[in-house]
């Protein structure tokens, strides 16, 4: 390999490396411009009253093992939406607080749903849900573009894990632009479970 394909690889390598670690955090405040009607709370919880909830965009697709998912179809419930990648550190932390809260709240009027970003193939995915024991849906967005179809503000796409509420309403109640225990995702889950 001469010298200039061996600087030029290099380069790319760090490159890369850069683009994950910056699209990886564990934790951060920016959910980047717009108004999302967001209070941000000491525990780093944003929430949306009542009224002034934005609906939640078209959430539709193909999952991680093929099948097809429509968020829509969850009206009525409060559904959690997790976004996360087989290749995030933090998002590994929170996995298993997410696989707990989900089966613990499955006869509740909740349900999971996860969003796959930025993972090139669906084979890791797959592995990391079975590694974690995660049974809920996850729709494939190797791109991130369901995460782009959340009103400005709401997500911020370097921001991964994210996790936002949806209301029985189909509207955006509450987020979390970093990684998550149980306890806080159920301080996160429970008011908007109360919410007649």
């Amino acid at each position: 390999m001469s010298t200039r394909s061996r600087a030029a690889l290099l380069g790319a390598m760090a490159a890369a490396a850069a683009l994950t670690l910056s699209a990886c955090g564990n934790g951060g405040t920016s959910g980047g411009g717009g108004n999302t009607n967001f209070v941000t709370g000491n525990n780093g919880i944003s929430t949306a009253p009542e009224g002034k909830r934005s609906a939640a965009p078209d959430l539709s697709g193909k999952t991680i093992d093929g099948r097809t998912v429509d968020v829509a179809d969850y009206k009525g419930k409060v559904v959690v939406i997790n976004v996360w990648g087989s290749w995030c550190g933090p998002c590994r932390e929170e996995a298993n607080y997410f696989s707990k809260v989900s089966r613990a709240y499955a006869d509740k009027g909740v349900q999971f749903v996860g969003i796959n970003t930025r993972d090139t193939s669906t084979t890791p995915a797959v592995a990391f849900e079975k590694e974690h024991g995660i049974d809920y849906p996850s729709l494939y967005d190797p791109t991130g573009r369901l995460m782009l179809r959340f009103k400005r503000g709401t997500l911020n796409p370097q921001l991964i894990p994210s996790t936002i509420i949806i209301d029985k309403e189909g509207k955006v109640a509450a987020r979390a632009l970093e990684a998550l225990d149980d306890t806080t995702l159920l301080k996160m889950l429970k008011p908007v479970l109360a919410e007649k």
